[in-house]
């Protein structure tokens, strides 16, 4: 294990550095993670208290420990250089040794996205939370990559688009902001909530909707991530069409990157 990636088990009060569990070993329950760049993260708050929220679902004898737990989480995150840390409550530890912190240097700041359509309705357990199925999005995205692809995009049973593998997406009908309904089972995105914030302060309008990948032919389309923040979709594989150029991305990226503040 080298000192750019580093795993600790939180006990008593403290974060102390352990042998990295194989992927066999571990009931990952919950995880949440986000990027740091020199001390700085964006919506920080936001994803401690989803991550309690998850937490609070599954242990609810472990709510106890999360502050404490969050306040070791932000002493121990390096203030240079750029990170992308993942908290994670592993339920096979001995109790009450179940929240752990996985430090690891963030990966390289992609660019624009081509989406392929995954051929087969949603496989995931449970999409609502993050962390059971995070390997899964993993694989999905792996085979995204082998049809040329960066991500794949879930659809549901009735072919309703829910998001991508591991992303939020959003488009623009217009000077119209839209996601996926909230009656669809998706990952609740700390991203998105920070983009239709962004919209509504600039005056946009924003709504969420049932929409079938023909649906978004032509459109402005993004991909929404806590590390790679807004990437333009520039191409759908099998889509059959063209998707729209990006005519809102620049400002928005902006100002997202303005909200990234000190941790501490």
């Amino acid at each position: 294990m080298n000192e750019s990636s580093q795993f600790f088990q939180f006990r008593s009060d403290r974060l102390v550095l352990v042998t990295e569990a194989s992927d066999q070993d571990v009931q990952l329950e919950v995880a949440d993670s986000w990027l740091v760049e020199d001390g700085k993260a964006r919506g920080l708050d936001a994803h401690f208290e989803r991550f309690a929220a998850w937490v609070a679902e599954v242990r609810p004898s472990c709510i106890e420990y999360l502050e404490p737990f969050f306040q070791a989480v932000v002493e121990q995150i390096p203030k240079q250089a750029r990170w992308f840390p993942r908290i994670e409550f592993h339920a096979e530890a001995e109790s009450p040794h179940h929240l752990y912190l996985r430090l690891r240097e963030a990966p390289e700041q992609l660019g624009d996205v081509t989406l392929w359509t995954l051929p087969e309705v949603d496989p995931r357990e449970n999409p609502a939370v993050k962390g059971p199925d995070l390997s899964l999005g993993m694989q999905m995205r792996r085979n995204a990559k082998m049809h040329g692809a960066d991500e794949a995009v879930i659809l549901n049973s009735e072919g309703y688009i829910l998001e991508g593998a591991l992303s939020a997406l959003v488009w623009w009908r217009g000077d119209i902001l839209c996601s996926s309904s909230d009656e669809l089972p998706w990952l609740p995105s700390v991203t998105r909530a920070e983009v239709f914030s962004i919209a509504n302060q600039m005056g946009f309008e924003t709504k969420t909707e049932k929409v079938r990948p023909a649906d978004l032919v032509g459109l402005e389309i993004w991909a929404l991530s806590s590390l790679q923040g807004i990437r333009v979709v520039t191409d759908w594989v099998d889509l059959g069409a063209t998707v729209g150029k990006a005519m809102h991305a620049e400002a928005f990226i902006r100002r997202l990157k303005l909200l990234s503040t000190k941790i501490s």
